[in-house]
């Protein structure tokens, strides 16, 4: 059955992909050029293209003065990078099962993949009860028992409680109201759902109003974002990504079921040659969209380029975020082989737990208070700013509670005066501040930082790796490793000038490959370049969500007894 580009595409389920299309009619009967970031391609009738992929190119507003929705409504045309702040209006319409709202909403690992729902009925659940009303929060969609299920959690006085609602689970989910605030680049990545349009109000204009605003002056109602998609697509005898408006004016037929999609050139990402077997490396193939950045390797790996991939690989990368106390921060990826020298700089402790898990055996932490506290009980210190303290051990200690003797856990520790060493205790559940002093002046290399102390570990880059032309790093005033993880990598080379070999990260990179069947010439790489990685905070969260994974979470530190 025929329907309009458009309207498939909105209504497209990215899972579902790749798709053949079969051009059907419209305003080009016998055929048209259509042009867009310089690719250009036939759309005659009867042509048969395979999509890819999808993503928001740009918004189509219709303004709503008065918060009244009206068919006469006018309609602008909104750029993603548009400025202004807008609250998403909660839908009022629900979804009917857990599994709708996996295929049309966005669930992901950042803070705007969080999306909220409520139940107008209670759902009982093996060990848990969600009350009518409850907001629920969806944290992720995964394989629980060999069936797909969202990670949930409600919060009750303060606790946060973690279940799963199986994709089968059916009732009324409305969306719960968002007193958070966005630009349209993350409305329009995040908070459109598929097949629905999303009402905004705008929050804050950012710019003072001119004639080129395409909303109204003093403008204080909604508007009605429809997306409109930029679509990729293979045709059969090109090389290269076709990239089409889904409002382009066609009719389209979906033929994926009857028609052989071999017929196409294959394009493959970088985790589908991830996916291949070591025995199938080295092979060789030409990129038919590259990746964006000016930088090496990015700014050689262009459409129509000839590649050599030589081995898949886990390669370790220390995790490392600009220190500063506003946001956003820079977060990068180090390799252990960057061969700049780091220096030490003071962590900061907010408890005294902190202190605990930060003490090693390698050196005494010597640290100063930056925030007072008064002990309840007279067999622990009471600190004041500007107190220096050296940790020592984890112990017990009896106290006086209520009028009987508790054990508590607390801090030993050795309070340092002007002429002497006191011992004393803190309580492990002290909320204070304390900043480290360093005495150590040497120059670390990252392996060295990573084997001989505990990350987290702040550092500032005292020498610049000068094995390449720009040390990304060397301007940063202060670092925090981290942690250390391991992530996937391929190592490819240019065909026709392979001196060197680049690692190119599998989960970070967008580009798109077809293989070719040419013998590698070469099968030992090159010299092999590694650089420092900067991360955007979305990959950020997605390293973190993946590395955290296997790992268990920190013990929560002791209550305060009162």
């Amino acid at each position: 059955m025929a329907s309009t580009l458009e309207k498939f595409i909105h209504s497209l389920d990215p899972r579902a992909l790749p798709r053949v299309l079969q051009i059907q009619s419209g305003i080009y009967f016998q055929g048209s050029i259509y042009e867009m970031f310089g690719n250009e391609c036939c759309l005659s009738t009867g042509e048969v293209i395979k999509v890819i992929g999808f993503k928001i190119n740009k918004l189509i507003a219709s303004i709503c003065e008065d918060n009244e929705i009206s068919p006469f409504s006018a309609k602008v045309e909104l750029p993603l990078n548009f400025p202004g702040l807008y609250k998403v209006v909660a839908d009022k319409t629900p979804y009917v099962s857990i599994e709708e709202i996996t295929r049309k909403v966005s669930i992901g690992p950042t803070r705007f993949g969080h999306p909220c729902f409520y139940s107008p009925e209670d759902i009982k659940l093996a060990n848990l009860t969600i009350k009518h009303g409850e907001h629920i929060i969806f944290n992720s969609v995964e394989e629980v028992n060999g069936m797909l299920a969202v990670n949930c959690g409600v919060v009750r006085n303060n606790q946060a409680h973690s279940f799963t609602l199986p994709l089968s689970q059916e009732g009324k989910f409305y969306e719960c109201e968002d007193d958070q605030i966005y630009t349209l680049k993350e409305i329009a990545e995040w908070k459109i759902p598929k097949c629905r349009n999303r009402v905004v109000k705008l929050s804050n204009t950012l710019q003072k109003w001119d004639s080129s605003n395409p909303l109204p002056e003093n403008f204080g109602g909604c508007l009605i974002l429809t997306p409109v998609y930029e679509v990729q697509a293979v045709m059969k005898f090109r090389k290269d990504i076709v990239h089409i408006l889904s409002d382009l004016d066609v009719e389209v037929k979906d033929i994926t079921d009857c028609y052989d999609i071999s017929a196409f050139l294959q394009p493959l990402c970088l985790e589908d040659l991830f996916d291949r077997t070591s025995k199938e490396f080295p092979m060789v193939a030409e990129i038919m969209e590259g990746p964006s950045g000016n930088k090496k390797p990015y700014n050689l790996l262009h459409a129509g380029k000839e590649i050599i991939i030589y081995k898949k690989y886990q390669a370790t990368r220390v995790l490392a975020s600009e220190i500063r106390s506003d946001s956003p921060k820079r977060h990068f990826l180090i390799p252990l082989s960057y061969k700049g020298k780091f220096k030490r700089r003071p962590r900061e402790f907010p408890t005294a737990y902190d202190l605990e898990i930060a003490r090693s055996e390698k050196e005494q932490l010597h640290v100063v208070a930056t925030k007072a506290f008064d002990s309840p009980h007279k067999e622990l210190i009471s600190v004041s700013v500007g107190d220096q303290f050296l940790v020592q051990q984890c112990q017990t200690s009896q106290v006086l509670y209520e009028g009987k003797m508790k054990v508590i856990d607390v801090l030993a520790c050795e309070q340092i005066l002007s002429d002497a060493y006191k011992k004393v205790l803190l309580p492990m559940y002290m909320e204070g501040g304390f900043v480290e002093v360093i005495h150590d002046k040497k120059q670390y290399q990252i392996s060295e930082i990573c084997k001989e102390f505990h990350l987290p570990f702040n550092v500032k880059v005292s020498v610049r790796d000068l094995s390449v032309e720009e040390d990304v790093l060397a301007a940063v005033p202060g670092l925090q490793f981290e942690e250390e993880i391991t992530d996937s990598y391929l190592l490819i080379s240019s065909t026709d000038s392979p001196v060197e070999s680049w690692e190119v990260p599998v989960h970070r990179l967008n580009m798109l490959v077809h293989l070719l069947s040419k013998d590698v010439q070469t099968v030992v790489p090159p010299v092999t370049k590694t650089t420092v990685e900067e991360i955007s905070e979305e990959q950020y969260y997605m390293v973190r969500r993946y590395e955290n994974r296997s790992l268990h979470p920190p013990p929560r530190p002791p209550k305060n007894p009162t």
